[in-house]
C-alpha cells in the first residue's frame, strides 16, 4: 500500500502544543500508549503562533521553542500577522479562547466585532478567508462546551455565528462534546471539538446521510464512538447574513440553546442530537498517574491549614451580606477530600498550583499523608510526557495545564481523519 503523503498543519493557539504532539506524536512515540509505542503519523506541523497578550512573560511560547524548536514559530499577536506570512497549509488546529464573537456591524474590510476579545475568532475567519482557493481542507478546533450555549441571553448564538461564518466560506461542520474520562483517558475534562471539512476536501466526498454521519460515519463518530439509540437528530438552517444572526438568532427561546452535544452542518442546514459515550476499554484513574512518594517534594505535602482545606472543601449554608447589605445565605455542596485515586482526575484548572488552601485543587491522601498534585502529575492528567513543562515555575507550569487539552483525544481524532482519507 502507498504511503499517504504528509498533511501539512499550522497550530494556532497552540499554548505548549498539545495539538502537535496529539498528531505527531512525541519523539515518534504515541501518547495513547504512555509513550512506549510508535506512532505512525502522517501529520506534520510546518508552523505555529502562540502569543499570551495578558503577561510580558511568554511561558507556554518559551516552552514550545524549548520542546520543538524556534524554526516556523511565531510569538506575535496573531491580529498583527499578515495571511501571506502564514504557509499554505491542510488542516489548520488550534484551542481558541472562548469570549466574544458577536458582529456588531458590517465594516470595508470585513465584519466588526463587539468586544476586543472576539477578535481571537475572527483572525481564524481572517485567515481562511485570505487564503481564498488556498484556504486549507480541514480544521479541527477545541473550545470550552459552554461554546454551544452561550451567551446566556441568547443561548446559542455564538456557536451559530461560528457555524455559519465556516458555511459561508464553503465548510461542512461537525461538533461533539466530548469528556475525556468518557473514552478511558485520566481526567474528567469536557470540551467540544468541531471538525470542519471544505467542500472540495476527500471528506466531504464520503459524506452520507446527515443522520448516518452523525452517529457512525463521521470523524467522530468513528473517534469517540456513541450509544446507537436510533434517536434522529433536530433539523433546523441557520438564517440570515452575521450581523442578523448576532441580533436575532434564538431571541425567541433564549433560556435554550437548539444546539446539542452533537451535530453537523451543510450548507447552513444543521443536524443536531444528544448522544452519549459508548466506551467499554481500559480506563485511567488518578491514582494510575501518581509519583512514587520518594519522587515528591516536600513542598507539596499539606502539613498545616488542614481545617482551612476542610472548610473550603466541605458543604457550606452559612449567612453572609451583599456589597448593599442585604442578607442572604450562601450554599454550595461538599467536594471530596481527599480525591478519590480510583476515578480519573477533575478537571485541571488554571489555579491548581501553588499551596494555598483551595476548593477546587487536587488533594490526595498518598500514604498517610496529605497531599497537591505535581506538575508531572498535571502534566500526565493532559497525557503529556513528563516533565513537558519543566522551565518554568511550578505554579506557572499547572496553569499552562489549566489552560491544555487532553492530548489523547487529539490523537485519536488524527488517527480517524486518517482512516477517513484512506478509505475508497
Amino acid at each position: 500500500m502507498k504511503a499517504m503523503e504528509k498533511l501539512k498543519v499550522v497550530e494556532l493557539f497552540a499554548g505548549v502544543g498539545g495539538f502537535r504532539i496529539g498528531l505527531e506524536g512525541w519523539r515518534g512515540k504515541s501518547a495513547l500508549s504512555g509513550y512506549q509505542s510508535p506512532l505512525q503519523s502522517i501529520f506534520q506541523t510546518i508552523w505555529s503562533n502562540q502569543w499570551e497578550p495578558s503577561t510580558k512573560l511568554q511561558h507556554a511560547s518559551l516552552i514550545y521553542e524549548q520542546r520543538f524548536g524556534k524554526e516556523n514559530h511565531s510569538n506575535v499577536d496573531i491580529e498583527k500577522i499578515k495571511t501571506t506570512d502564514i504557509p499554505d497549509h491542510d488542516l489548520l488546529v488550534g484551542g481558541f479562547p472562548c469570549q466574544d464573537y458577536s458582529v456588531a456591524k458590517q465594516l470595508s474590510r470585513s465584519q466588526g466585532i463587539t468586544g476586543k476579545k472576539g477578535v481571537l475568532w475572527w483572525q481564524i475567519h481572517r485567515i481562511l478567508e485570505e487564503k481564498g482557493d488556498a484556504r486549507p481542507n480541514y480544521i479541527l478546533l477545541e473550545n470550552v462546551d459552554r461554546l454551544i450555549k452561550s451567551p446566556v441571553n441568547q443561548r446559542g448564538r455564538d456557536f451559530a455565528i461560528i457555524l455559519a461564518s465556516l458555511s459561508d466560506l464553503g465548510y461542512a461542520v461537525e461538533w461533539r462534546v466530548v469528556n475525556a474520562a468518557d473514552y478511558g483517558l485520566p481526567q474528567k475534562r469536557k470540551r467540544v471539538f468541531i471538525f470542519a471539512f471544505h467542500q472540495s476536501s476527500a471528506v466531504s466526498q464520503k459524506l452520507n446521510s446527515p443522520a448516518d454521519w452523525i452517529q457512525s460515519g463521521g470523524l467522530f463518530a468513528n473517534a469517540f464512538k456513541i450509544e446507537n439509540e436510533n434517536n434522529k437528530p433536530v433539523n433546523f438552517e441557520i438564517k440570515g447574513d452575521l450581523v442578523q444572526i448576532t441580533k436575532s438568532f434564538n431571541k425567541k427561546n433564549a433560556p435554550i440553546s437548539p444546539f446539542h452535544n452533537t451535530g453537523l452542518m451543510v450548507g447552513r442546514q444543521t443536524w443536531t442530537m444528544e448522544t452519549r459515550a459508548d466506551y467499554n476499554g481500559e480506563r485511567i484513574s488518578l491514582g494510575d498517574i501518581l509519583e512514587k512518594p520518594t519522587e515528591v517534594t516536600s513542598a507539596y505535602y499539606i502539613n498545616g491549614e488542614t481545617d482551612k482545606w476542610v472548610y473550603l472543601k466541605g458543604a457550606k449554608k452559612e449567612p453572609r451580606k451583599k456589597t448593599n447589605g442585604e442578607p442572604f445565605y450562601y450554599t454550595e455542596g461538599a467536594m471530596s477530600f481527599p480525591d478519590d485515586l480510583n476515578k480519573p482526575a477533575r478537571t485541571i484548572i488554571t489555579s491548581e498550583g501553588g499551596p494555598a488552601p483551595s476548593r477546587f485543587k487536587h488533594v490526595i491522601l498518598q500514604g498517610k499523608q496529605l497531599r497537591r498534585l505535581t506538575p508531572i502529575e498535571l502534566e500526565r492528567a493532559n497525557m503529556f510526557p513528563d516533565n513537558h513543562t519543566f522551565g518554568v515555575k511550578d505554579s506557572k507550569r499547572a496553569f499552562l495545564m489549566g489552560n491544555a487539552l487532553v492530548v489523547g483525544l487529539v490523537e485519536k481524532a488524527g488517527k480517524t481523519l486518517e482512516m477517513l482519507l484512506a478509505k475508497k
